[in-house]
């Protein structure tokens, strides 16, 4: 399979040099060429396979000439048998046609880990091939360092640093971070908020001549095509286990950074019977906002109950913008160099294919709070604040109430304990038994300024040789 740039100034690559790559060369994002798409019967011949054996199924077309299929399922059988449920994602129902996919049974409580537990073993396999060594390096608003963190510690052949904004994250997505000390681990907190951290990556991907000779760096974020291909396994399972194909379902997707629902989009596209893909932000709604004709514009970063969707430019919207511009690559180089410079507007049709793809909606902590606590008060059962938002934008945007509709459960609801006070449920939310004491282990963490020529030398002074 052929990876291409969305801006159209960077060479086709295979799937082990956009694994290595990342952010392409030009400032785009890599995507395949022509996605695969599977019909009904493939779909009903994959219903009664467990997780690691569909997701190697689903994934393998995109890893053609990397990886066998043997290769893929071992990997894939390596990477899930340590999530901490037999079922991998299980659905929980919350009432009539209503479910939520927990996706935060993986060793580090979100579902950043489906993605990223696989990422490490593909980098590995991918470096230890090639004889090299490599550099990751990550921002992260609050899930995707410690999932990288986990999937890459034990590897010889990398050094990982990631950022987050220092005071912007949860005490426990932090300490998931810093706790986790080794010589090839680095936390840096960052003075500013997720959108710099996000900027000193790609600025650094732009120039790595920082770097000492031989090692290059590797994307972790949501921009690494690995990530959003990991990602389409679970909307398949969760659809399988509802009746699809000969059934439709729909899927609330708590969204930030847009790259997990738009996993869903691509799930739609390669053939998986999807009615509705609902889009829920937070204040921070840079896509509702769009979808209401207002442009795509960045606002002000306001700091949340759902800190890992505290986002203000979703980088992976890029991708869905393409296709929208039916692959205009030059269309897309010129509006995302625009948007640089602030707003921007698309044409109409854009717009409207944009429209009939997803619906949105925005929930604020106030809402957030309202829906942690009705939901408990029904069910007992307790949502993180980001999956509140899922669940409260589910049922705002229902346009048919026959149709099964999944929220993304993205985080386990102890990660966020303050959401969970505030909302005022009579329960604490208790972390796993192998993580009961979190909060007293030492932790490892440096602070600098938003900048990069001190982001450059604090890297090149620890790397390893």
């Amino acid at each position: 399979m052929e990876y291409i740039s969305t801006r159209g100034g960077s060479p086709a690559l295979g799937f082990e040099d956009v694994l290595l790559t990342g952010l392409a060369p030009d400032g785009g994002l890599y995507l395949p060429r022509q996605l695969p798409r599977f019909d009904t019967a493939t779909f009903e011949r994959w219903a009664g396979l467990g997780y690691a054996a569909l997701a190697a199924e689903v994934m393998q077309p995109f890893v053609e000439g990397f990886l066998s299929p043997a290769e893929l399922r071992v990997i894939c059988e390596d990477t899930y048998r340590d999530f901490r449920h037999p079922a991998v994602a299980p659905l929980v129902q919350l009432g009539p046609n209503e479910w939520v996919l927990e996706l935060f049974h993986g060793p580090t409580l979100a579902f950043k880990d489906f993605a990223l537990q696989l990422l490490g073993r593909l980098l590995e396999r991918s470096l230890e091939r090639r004889g090299e060594r490599a550099v990751i390096l990550g921002a992260t608003s609050g899930d995707t360092g410690s999932a990288a963190i986990e999937g890459c510690r034990r590897s010889s052949r990398v050094d990982i640093f990631i950022m987050h904004p220092h005071g912007r994250v949860s005490e426990v997505q932090r300490r998931q971070m810093t706790t986790v000390i080794g010589p090839n681990i680095h936390n840096i907190a960052v003075d500013g908020d997720f959108d710099d951290c996000q900027e000193l990556v790609k600025a650094s991907f732009a120039d790595q001549s920082f770097l000492p000779p031989g090692l290059r760096l590797v994307a972790v974020n949501s921009i690494n095509w690995a990530r959003i291909m990991a990602q389409i396994v679970y909307y398949v399972a969760a659809a399988l286990a509802l009746g699809a194909p000969r059934r439709a379902v729909g899927f609330s997707v708590p969204t930030g950074n847009f790259g997990d629902i738009y996993a869903g989009y691509l799930a739609r596209r390669m053939g998986l019977p999807i009615a509705q893909l609902v889009i829920a932000t937070n204040a921070n709604d840079i896509l509702h906002r769009f979808l209401r004709g207002e442009g795509y514009a960045r606002g002000a970063l306001l700091q949340t109950l759902a800190p890992s969707m505290d986002i203000v430019v979703s980088s992976n919207f890029e991708r869905a913008l393409f296709d929208f511009h039916d692959g205009d690559a030059a269309a897309m180089a010129g509006l995302m160099g625009r948007f640089r410079g602030g707003a921007v507007q698309v044409p109409p049709a854009v717009l409207e294919r944009a429209r009939a793809e997803f619906s949105s909606a925005v929930v604020d902590d106030e809402r957030t709070c309202e829906t942690i606590a009705s939901v408990f008060r029904e069910t007992e059962y307790l949502l993180d604040p980001h999956t509140a938002i899922g669940v409260r934008a589910a049922r705002e945007c229902r346009t048919d109430a026959a149709l099964p509709l999944v929220t993304l459960g993205t985080a386990h609801p102890a990660k966020f304990p303050d959401a969970i006070h505030r909302a005022g449920v009579p329960r604490e939310p208790q972390l796993p038994l192998y993580m009961a004491d979190l909060l007293q282990r030492p932790e490892r963490c440096a602070r600098l300024p938003s900048d990069l020529a001190l982001l450059a030398q604090f890297v090149r002074e620890r790397v390893r040789a």
